[in-house]
């Protein structure tokens, strides 16, 4: 299976911006078995994607307690650069928000792995975010998802990639609400805005 061929349930841009999750199948960062994608159109709606990975590589049961993906889940999946030939493109206009620095770490780590050229990604991290709309987390609870599942009433299932990373995306829009800032304000970011693309691209 490769991606780079035209996937029909792959998102299309152009976005507000992208939020993006990994896990892995141990604790080498580089070993990527699932990427969720959660892509925030201008409207604030949100459009998500999802793939597993096949990390060639053995699965720790630790991370398959974790989320529950094992080497049967990912028999049949793309390996990291087959996936990341179709994800790249569309990863590289937008900005992109990670909930903690772990998933750039982890695409950053798989390239390596693979010998990929770098690729030329902004982001912008959802626990910074979070801090600066609700202080008062921390001491009680912190920042990190779980926390904030319960704070915020968000719903999904923690450790999915899809559902961590749309979690991490509706984090953004409620602290864009509660701040009554844009997200470039917020992320202190100008780099790879998607308000002057045009409204439909190839």
């Amino acid at each position: 299976m490769d991606l780079s061929a035209h996937d029909p349930d792959l998102p299309r841009g152009p976005f507000r911006y992208i939020a993006l999750d990994v896990e892995t199948a141990s604790r080498d960062s580089a070993s990527i078995c699932q990427i969720g994608l959660a892509c925030v159109r201008a409207d604030n709606g949100i459009e998500t994607y999802t793939t597993y990975v096949n990390p060639e590589q053995r699965f720790d049961p630790f991370n398959t307690d974790l989320h529950g993906i094992d080497a049967l889940t990912v028999a049949s999946a793309p390996s990291f650069p087959q996936a990341w030939a179709g994800l790249r493109p569309l990863l590289e206009l937008h900005h992109l928000v990670q909930h903690s620095g772990f998933d750039a770490r982890a695409i950053t780590a798989a390239c390596r792995a693979y010998r990929l050229p770098n690729a030329d990604l902004s982001w912008s991290d959802s626990v910074k975010i979070a801090r600066k709309a609700w202080p008062e987390f921390k001491g009680n609870g912190g920042h990190g998802l779980a926390n904030l599942k319960r704070e915020l009433n968000l719903s999904f299932r923690h450790h999915d990639a899809g559902e961590d990373a749309r979690a991490a995306a509706e984090v953004v829009l409620l602290a864009e609400a509660r701040l009554d800032q844009t997200f470039e304000t917020i992320s202190g970011t100008t780099r790879k805005t998607q308000f002057s693309l045009p409204l439909e691209w190839n």
